[in-house]
């Protein structure tokens, strides 16, 4: 666990939650692109925990770098996999332990890139996109529920994810953020885990930026 998802689950224990990690390199390994893998680990944190309050959907990664005529084809389905297809996945296994306690807060780690794509990183921006969609309705479906969901869009932060990306790809995400710098990875989890918390009581299906003024909607 490292970048955005070790600063939440940082920020979470200093507030006094206890966190599970699902991580592909963690013990055990959980895959968030395997469906039986994501069930197999919500029972394990069911059987610690007692239950699951808070669902943070942070795993992704770049993808390639290169025009939608050239992206090979394994490359577009693994982020598309991991980056829209996990969430799903995480949200179809816990929501139902979240319906029935009667609350829950769920948080996706979507991006700038869904709202506004950004040229030859087209999986990425797709896989995104769609996140923001899919909170939206899953929102609208547990508005009454006691279960909250929102997104967060970020513009790029300087975490392990821009090593996957050229140099020159990177000095373009920057010239976009009119504070001209990238976001840090503290400032994204105290936006998230406000959304994980019991003061956000009235924010469902939401998008909330963290753009550095990138944002134009």
């Amino acid at each position: 666990m490292q970048g955005i998802g070790a600063a939440i689950a940082a920020r979470l224990r200093e507030s006094g939650a206890q966190v599970e990690l699902w991580d592909v390199d963690g013990a055990p390994q959980v895959d968030v692109a395997d469906y039986d893998s994501v069930v197999a680990a919500t029972r394990r944190s069911l059987d610690k925990l007692g239950k699951i309050d808070v669902l943070v959907n942070n795993a992704g990664i770049a993808g390639p770098t290169m025009p939608v005529v050239d992206y090979p084809l394994a490359d577009w389905r693994r982020v598309i996999d991991i980056d829209l297809n996990g969430p799903f996945y995480c949200c179809r296994a816990v929501v139902p332990h979240m319906v029935k306690a009667g609350y829950g807060r769920i948080v996706n780690i979507a991006s700038i890139a869904g709202k506004e794509g950004n040229p030859n990183a087209a999986a990425y921006a797709a896989a995104k996109g769609g996140l923001i969609a899919f909170t939206k309705a899953l929102g609208k479906e547990l508005a009454t529920s006691g279960v909250l969901v929102n997104c967060v869009t970020p513009a790029a932060a300087q975490t392990a994810i821009l090593n996957q990306v050229t140099p020159d790809f990177a000095k373009f995400m920057l010239s976009k953020i009119p504070m001209g710098r990238f976001v840090k990875v503290e400032e994204i989890a105290a936006l998230a885990c406000w959304l994980a918390s019991e003061d956000c009581s009235f924010s469902t299906a939401g998008v909330f930026d963290i753009s550095g003024g990138r944002a134009t909607y």
